[in-house]
């Protein structure tokens, strides 16, 4: 990086307090109750009285979203289905509950698909079908196509992530596997279809409706050829199952149906709105820096990339935004990075992004403190969120004499932040817009 790093800074006594409100801040402005509640005041006269519906939640908003769908809309569905990555103690008693996978599916993940196809499948002509979508919902639910089993969907899900696929390319598959998702779901149903999202996807096209959640009520751009073109280019290809090459070729050769594409006169019934972005989290989180007294610049484009490489990056771009500004400066952005695993710790994205920032942030001439959390409170297989950093965690790693370089290269983040005591902890919070970044610079 050049240079030695300068001598430790002093943060106000605020900072952390600060960072951590700020960031509640964004989280709750993208919670499912507050979303939900925001689109039912114009949406839920779609189901009029003595009209009968059907309702199936699935992501890893589900279980707040029935709770506020229950709460605000007096008519009862006639079933409702709900699936998510945790227990749900708060849905009303006559929702059909399953635990599903997240990242990679579980048998409960196929029960729930299978009982979500049969409920969308008896919506008579004269019915409604009302999904409620969010981020995660293409691991939740999961329906593998003939020949190809659970452990083998399993398997090429594992091998997309290790190879550090982007969620558009990890979906495309996904579809070409599914008997669910890319527009299958409201396929089913003869009657009309509406579907409120919660979107976490950041590229290639942002909010894409194909993407979030493997778009299981929306037409599928995407082909055979795409999917068979993501597999076919990954680096290990002894990790994808024998049945998954002869299921996508079968499709590039016309053996195998296509999804539903846009102009399908079965998609012509469905509805989407969307009703939360990280977008909507950055405005959260916005108007609380200001209230405490903060300028604020926030920051459009999507944080993207490899994360440990986007935290270096992302150090040049806070030291730009505040070049022309004298603190406190609040610069917030979102998005959501990849990591490509060659070790073997743990961690997320988040964590290796601010593990990244770390050395150059000790090279910054004014006091700055940088956090990066998930918005659904859960960061790669560990029980963090995301991970924070400032101006003089370098030196600490330092005195602790732990190797920042050595536990990247292991893809250990987590244990890098535990020993610094930097680690985010929120617990899930029913919701997921992508990442979350808050920057404070004095």
């Amino acid at each position: 990086m050049g240079g030695r790093p300068l001598p430790p800074l002093t943060l106000p006594s605020r900072a952390r307090d600060d960072l951590a409100a700020i960031t509640a801040a964004g989280l709750a402005s993208v919670s499912a109750s507050a979303l939900l509640r925001r689109a039912l005041q114009g949406t839920h006269a779609l189901i009029s009285a003595g009209q009968p519906y059907t309702l199936i939640a699935a992501g890893k908003a589900s279980a707040a979203m029935l709770e506020r769908w229950y709460a605000l809309v007096p008519e009862l569905p006639r079933r409702a289905i709900g699936v998510g990555t945790h227990d749900a103690h708060r849905v009303p008693d006559d929702v059909e509950w399953f635990t599903g996978g997240h990242p990679t599916p579980t048998g409960e993940s196929v029960a729930a698909a299978d009982a979500a196809l049969a409920a969308a499948g008896a919506v008579p002509i004269d019915g409604r079908l009302i999904v409620l979508l969010s981020g995660g919902a293409s691991a939740l639910l999961c329906r593998p196509v003939p020949g190809v089993t659970l452990a083998e969907k399993q398997q090429i899900t594992r091998a997309l992530m290790h190879d550090g696929r982007a969620i558009d390319e990890l979906n495309c598959v996904r579809k070409h596997l599914s008997g669910i998702k890319g527009g299958r779901l409201a396929a089913a149903c003869a009657g009309r279809t509406l579907t409120l999202a919660i979107s976490d996807v950041v590229a290639p096209i942002e909010d894409d409706p194909s993407v979030i959640g493997s778009g299981p009520t929306v037409p599928d751009p995407s082909t055979f050829a795409d999917a068979w073109g993501i597999v076919s280019r990954m680096a290990a290809q002894e990790a994808v199952p024998a049945s998954v090459r002869t299921w996508l070729q079968r499709g590039v050769s016309g053996d195998a149906r296509e999804s539903p594409k846009p102009g399908d006169a079965a998609m012509a019934r469905s509805r989407y709105e969307l009703i939360g972005t990280r977008h909507v989290a950055m405005a959260g989180a916005a108007e609380d820096a200001r209230r405490r007294g903060y300028d604020v610049v926030v920051i459009g484009p999507p944080v993207l990339g490899e994360a440990r490489a986007a935290g270096v990056a992302h150090v040049t771009t806070l030291r730009d935004a505040g070049a022309d500004r004298r603190g406190p400066l609040c610069v917030i952005s979102s998005g959501e990075t990849t990591v490509t695993v060659t070790g073997t710790g743990r961690g997320g994205r988040n964590q290796e992004l601010v593990a990244g920032a770390i050395d150059v942030l000790s090279r910054e001439p004014r006091p700055m403190l940088l956090s990066s959390v998930g918005t659904d409170g859960v960061d790669g297989p560990t029980d963090a969120a995301g991970a924070w950093a400032d101006t003089d965690t370098a030196a600490i790693a330092t005195s602790q004499r732990l190797s920042i370089a050595t536990l990247l290269a292991d893809n250990n983040a987590y244990e890098l932040h535990k020993r610094l005591g930097t680690l985010i902890r929120t617990g899930p919070t029913d919701t997921n817009v992508g990442d979350l970044q808050i920057a404070l610079i004095y």
